[in-house]
């Protein structure tokens, strides 16, 4: 029995089917070609793939418009329609930001909501997929098929079953495959399928690709005829710090085929470990949120020791309180959260679940230094942290400090992972800074100070 189905309404007025599974922080689950929310689960295959992912998160499930039980029929299917059903899903299952999964077609979709929304996603899984649909085929053998699907329906839906299903051409017999065929109204209709897949052969998120700033990792089989290897290889290579897999077997569909050997990719991607089957699900919940990606924002005192021997001591403390109690308020304000378990002395550490939230956090902080006695130092970064006891641990935390010592008073340096973050979404110029070493830091981070436009 499949979860509860329910709908969500995109900006374009089209119903979406979707579902979840899982506790945790959400990861979105975006599927190429066809779907059914409610018929995927009659297969053992997809449950059992996705089970060891359920443990730690709160798996999002959706069929895009023209699939499953999502509208048919709708006029606008593109890029951009298909970005609008992930927007829409997204906005009402993901409160904080998610991982997209993007598997086969997916991932253009993936990788363009990404680029577009860059605050909204931590990490990025790219399965069997590619950036331009013209690395997929020729162009005339692309021609022939959507020949054959409008001319010969049922013997172009054998021909997408052996490119897509192993298990169909090997497992069962001819017959039972054609019986097999005539469900697949329940996921698509052949006018609709006709209009997906010119759209998936004439895709191009190359430059989306080349401009995605956050962990992604892009796994592709040798063997896969859906989706060619080169496809896979070019995409990586067009995504900054792109974690490339390389597998075997001809499988399209990551369940099929050595599903573990996809399974133990992803999950040492996401840092899953395998709590005991039997954990109760408040254990698993609370297993879950001990980490997870969020915008971390420093603020510290300029010269907070030259400060209180010529303003003196009572002085200095009513001052650096008032600003202190003014930040956290700008910082609630902006959407942030304070980490009162840090102890920091003249500074402030906080949590952002956006980097266009954060910069808003410092822009304000700014602000209330300007009009105050006491200038700013303030630094961000963006990764994973550990979180336990209403305080933040790990190498996300040190960098985003080591930022904010570089930064010069009255002035916000963010790191690359923040810009990128950032980029269309915080109204704000980003000037260079270059690369700069930080103490107990192994590799050098490039950093950028941030320019309000007038």
């Amino acid at each position: 029995m499949s979860p509860p189905i329910r709908f969500v309404m995109t900006s374009d007025d089209v119903r979406i089917a979707c579902c979840t599974w899982g506790d945790g922080p959400p990861l979105v689950y975006v599927r190429g070609w066809m779907s059914n929310v409610e018929l995927s689960w009659e297969m053992p295959a997809f449950v059992n793939f996705f089970e060891p992912f359920a443990r730690q998160h709160r798996l999002v499930f959706y069929d895009s418009r023209a699939n499953g039980l999502s509208d048919r029929g709708v006029k606008a299917i593109d890029l951009d329609a298909l970005v609008r059903d992930l927007e829409a899903v997204m906005d009402a299952h993901a409160s904080e930001p998610a991982v997209l999964y993007g598997h086969c077609f997916g991932g253009p979709i993936a990788i363009a909501y990404a680029a577009r929304h860059p605050e909204r996603v931590t990490k990025l899984i790219l399965d069997g997929t590619y950036a331009s649909g013209r690395t997929i085929a020729p162009r005339e053998q692309m021609d022939r098929l959507l020949r054959m699907m409008r001319e010969e329906p049922e013997a172009a839906l054998y021909a997408i079953g052996y490119y897509s299903d192993p298990e169909a051409e090997q497992n069962i017999t001819l017959a039972e495959h054609y019986k097999e065929l005539r469900r697949t109204p329940d996921f698509v209709e052949m006018a609709d399928a006709i209009k997906l897949y010119s759209c998936g052969f004439d895709v191009d998120v190359v430059d989306e690709a080349g401009s995605l700033r956050l962990p992604t990792l892009v796994m592709h089989r040798r063997e896969n005829r859906a989706v060619p290897f080169a496809s896979g290889r070019d995409l990586a290579t067009r995504i900054p710090g792109a974690q490339f897999v390389a597998q075997h077997g001809s499988a399209a569909n990551p369940w099929y085929g050595d599903a573990a050997e996809v399974q133990r990719a992803v999950t040492s991607f996401l840092g899953i470990s395998d709590p005991p089957a039997k954990a109760a699900p408040a254990e698993r919940e609370a297993a879950s949120r001990a980490t997870g990606t969020t915008v971390i924002l420093f603020t510290d005192i300029v010269s907070s020791t030259a400060l209180t021997e010529r303003m003196g001591d009572a002085a200095f403390r009513d001052a650096s309180r008032a600003l202190d109690a003014a930040e956290r308020d700008a910082i609630r304000a902006a959407g942030g959260s304070v980490v009162e378990g840090k102890v920091l002395g003249d500074g402030v550490l906080a949590t952002f679940p956006s980097a266009a939230q954060a910069i808003d956090g410092a822009h304000r902080c700014l602000n209330l230094s300007a009009a105050s006695e006491l200038g700013l130092h303030i630094g961000l970064h963006a990764g994973d942290v550990i979180r336990e006891d209403n305080n933040v641990y790990g190498g996300t935390v040190n960098i985003a400090s080591r930022i904010c010592g570089l930064s010069s008073p009255g002035e916000v340096l963010v790191s690359d992972v923040v810009r990128g973050m950032a980029r269309s979404s915080a109204g704000v110029e980003f000037e260079d800074r270059g690369e700069q070493e930080m103490k107990g830091v192994g590799e050098p981070v490039w950093v950028y100070a941030v320019r309000w436009r007038a």
